[in-house]
């Protein structure tokens, strides 16, 4: 494993703690939610809304970290029966041609979209609701840049089993 390489895992790795440290205060917000809407009839949209930003930020930053991983979703027929030299060709297009494009694409087009919001100072429309909507915003371009490097680091991976066998 290569210095870059190393470098990128251990961000997906610092990635991973952060969102298993979120996944623990999601459930923390989802039960107070729960407990003061069934018990004490005290409905929130500043919580709910909260809800639905610690999931995107759990969502969007663990995206890397399960890349590192290999705990993506693949249609695993042939795969399991390959050689590893086959699965590092495998992985090495496939990144090529899915991954990088796609975060690239969402890369370059969340941008304005978070710079917007930030110029606007955009808070949530809904009455209650949390204010500093940029922030969550800013998690969609960042994530996919984790992301990107993450696909950097499994093509430099697949490169070396690709030469070592």
């Amino acid at each position: 494993m290569n210095k870059i390489e190393s470098s990128i895992n251990k961000i997906s790795n610092f990635l991973g703690k952060i969102v298993s440290w979120f996944t623990s205060i999601l459930v923390l917000v989802v039960v107070y939610d729960v407990i003061s809407r069934y018990f004490f009839g005290i409905s929130s949209t500043a919580v709910q809304e909260l809800t639905w930003h610690i999931f995107s930020i759990i969502f969007l930053l663990g995206a890397s970290y399960t890349l590192k991983e290999e705990g993506h979703v693949r249609v695993d027929l042939f795969y399991q029966k390959y050689s590893e030299k086959t699965k590092a060709v495998v992985n090495l297009i496939g990144t090529l041609i899915f991954i990088v494009p796609f975060a690239l694409v969402v890369i370059i087009t969340s941008i304005n979209w978070t710079i917007n919001s930030f110029m606007m100072n955009e808070v949530s429309p809904d009455p209650g609701g949390l204010g500093f909507r940029f922030l969550i915003k800013a998690v969609l371009p960042l994530s996919f840049v984790f992301l990107l490097l993450q696909s950097f680091s499994l093509m430099i991976n697949s490169i070396n089993k690709i030469r070592r066998t």
